[in-house]
């Protein structure tokens, strides 16, 4: 068992301190210990506003992200699996939409439709100037969990459960609610889009926004945390949400197993500019969505492709295979 690393918050900030370019990076040791204090509480608010500036400016290793996730999810008491054939999904969402409507509710709501089990977990409400997921689940009547055992019964009785993040993790929320007073995203936005809530391997949605952070998030999970199946779908997300960009088709990877496949290929042009899209508030969104569900409008293609995707390697995991039925170009994950 790895013995705890004694911390020494001041030398710390004195090394991640020193700007994009000179800052030293820590072990994942060390990662872990310092963001495990900043859950607890127990670096006083001025070092603590320091750090995560430090952090913002240098961004995190693959080594430093492995720490913090380690830390985060020692917060969590884990759901146990519902218990169906299918293997969950759990998608984050925290930064909600500001150009395009959140679709994140009609992609969890779909594959539940077809007996996929989901679980949402993000934000409990709309903040600067974004929609958040919460919002548009609230007009649809989707009520948000309110604890844990309420999830695990969503889970089991409608397949599909959305769970704001104070309720699997109020520490990290202190540290999310920031934002608030220090004006910027933090490691944590980054750390709770990684988090798995349940007591098994799961498959997760993990998103960046910025291509090069495709890079650390991929050595994230090669040589820091491999993900066991049903793994990981990796893709840009849509302004920083899970959900398929219906402007446009990224390429999608799915790593799993010390093995990277290209489950999505990308296209370049207009995806499906015919496909007539929403107003984005909530109250506009949530009623297109319904018709969506409900077969009066299409769901744009890139959407429907990242459904069918997701449904197909659930269910290719319920046959304890590691196939795609829709193929997909495979490589070992190599340092």
């Amino acid at each position: 068992m790895t013995q705890p690393v004694a911390l020494d918050i001041t030398s710390l900030l004195r090394e991640l301190g020193r700007g994009a370019r000179t800052a030293r990076s820590l072990s994942r040791e060390q990662a872990r210990g310092l963001f495990a204090a900043m859950l607890a509480g127990d670096i006083d608010e001025l070092r603590l506003g320091a750090l995560l500036i430090a952090y913002r400016i240098k961004g995190e290793t693959a080594a430093e992200l492995a720490g913090m996730l380690d830390a985060a999810q020692a917060t969590l008491t884990p759901l146990p699996l519902p218990t169906m054939s299918s293997a969950p999904v759990v998608i984050a969402s925290y930064n909600g939409a500001r150009r395009m409507p959140n679709l994140v509710p009609l992609l969890a709501l779909s594959l539940a439709a077809r007996g996929v089990p989901v679980l949402v977990h993000g934000d409990a409400a709309d903040g600067h100037g974004r929609i958040s997921s919460a919002s548009v689940f609230a007009e649809l009547g989707v009520r948000a969990c309110t604890s844990l055992p309420m999830a695990a019964a969503a889970l089991e009785a409608e397949r599909f459960a959305f769970v704001p993040i104070d309720v699997l993790s109020p520490a990290l929320l202190r540290l999310l609610a920031l934002r608030e007073r220090v004006a910027l995203r933090n490691s944590a936005h980054t750390v709770a889009k990684l988090l798995n809530p349940f007591a098994a391997p799961v498959l997760r949605m993990v998103n960046y926004t910025h291509p090069p952070y495709r890079d650390t998030l991929f050595e994230l999970f090669n040589t820091q945390a491999p993900p066991s199946a049903p793994g990981v779908l990796l893709a840009r997300g849509t302004e920083g949400e899970a959900t398929a960009d219906p402007r446009r088709q990224v390429a999608v990877e799915w790593l799993a197993d010390g093995v990277a496949r290209t489950v999505i290929e990308a296209a370049y042009g207009d995806a499906d500019a015919a496909v007539p899209l929403p107003e984005t508030d909530a109250a506009s969104t949530a009623r297109w969505i319904e018709r969506a569900l409900a077969g009066g409008v299409a769901i744009p293609t890139t959407l429907q492709q990242q459904i069918d995707t997701i449904a197909a390697l659930c269910a290719a995991e319920r046959r304890q295979g590691r196939t795609l039925e829709n193929g997909g170009a495979s490589r070992r994950l190599s340092p």
